[in-house]
């Protein structure tokens, strides 16, 4: 009786320290919150791999990723003098996941997998994702500040209600937004891609507007700044140089002005949408 009392007090206790599980591929996590009550910031990043934030109605936040089959480092070449032996493909330390004081930081870290985090928050939760070569960023249902930064991919927000700040070199931005908080700039820019945005029908914004090898279309009744702006650098006191930059970018402004909304490429078009 003791011996079994004993085993159960031991189980019990690893189930407090370890509240990740493994299973097929996938790890899965459910994290307690310092302070249910109060707003929650997630800051999540993936060397390979995609990104997916949805807001929901619990008190804590869950944590899956998936890894995608056939995904590891079993696909490589043998390296030359390695002819005839078996390699041993190192999984650990894929999923990394700390919390305090209502900060949730996710990251996996290990380069030779592939796949996708889906990570569930409170619906005021603030986000921050970062990826450096996944397919795309993906964001919905989320009432808080958002800031998606993608190396290598494409960057999906609907049903946002608050700020949003979306950077990709490559790949298209589409982003919704229900709601806006007022005051707050926000910028949208890729580098190769289109940014298509959509924006509630009474925002009250300044928008600075550029694509170097692409159209600008929107259904906002817009008023546009046609003047050119230029900047000067003098530095010849120095020893440096007299230098003139002009702008590229149009300005307009949208209900009066506010805010600056920033929208840039270089290669693709920009879509400003009203919302209906």
């Amino acid at each position: 009786m003791l011996r079994r009392e004993w085993l159960g007090a031991i189980a019990a206790a690893a189930a407090l320290v370890a509240p990740l599980a493994v299973v097929k591929g996938q790890e899965r996590v459910a994290v307690p919150l310092t302070d249910a009550s109060k707003p929650v910031t997630l800051k999540a990043s993936t060397m390979n791999g995609n990104i997916h934030v949805k807001g929901g109605g619990g008190k804590e936040v869950t944590v899956e990723w998936t890894t995608k089959d056939g995904s590891s480092s079993s696909s490589r070449r043998e390296p030359k003098g390695r002819e005839g032996m078996r390699r041993i493909d190192l999984k650990g330390g894929g999923l990394n996941v700390e919390e305090a004081n209502n900060v949730v930081q996710v990251s996996t870290s290990h380069w030779s997998e592939d796949g996708t985090l889906l990570i569930t928050v409170p619906t005021d939760a603030s986000v921050r994702l970062n990826s450096v070569n996944g397919d795309w960023l993906r964001v919905e249902n989320i009432r808080g500040d958002v800031e998606l930064n993608a190396t290598n991919g494409e960057i999906f927000a609907t049903n946002v209600s608050g700020s949003v700040v979306a950077n990709s070199s490559n790949g298209d931005i589409k982003v919704t937004l229900d709601q806006i908080t007022a005051g707050k700039a926000m910028s949208f820019v890729t580098l190769n891609g289109d940014v298509d945005v959509t924006l509630p029908p009474d925002v009250k914004a300044r928008m600075k507007l550029q694509s170097d090898h692409g159209e600008v279309w929107t259904d906002f009744e817009m008023q546009v700044d046609t003047q050119s702006r230029s900047q000067v650098e003098d530095n010849r006191s120095k020893g440096g140089r007299y230098r003139v930059k002009f702008d590229k970018a149009v300005y307009g402004t949208v209900n009066g002005g506010g805010p600056e909304y920033r929208f840039q490429t270089m290669n693709g078009d920009i879509v400003i949408r009203k919302k209906k």
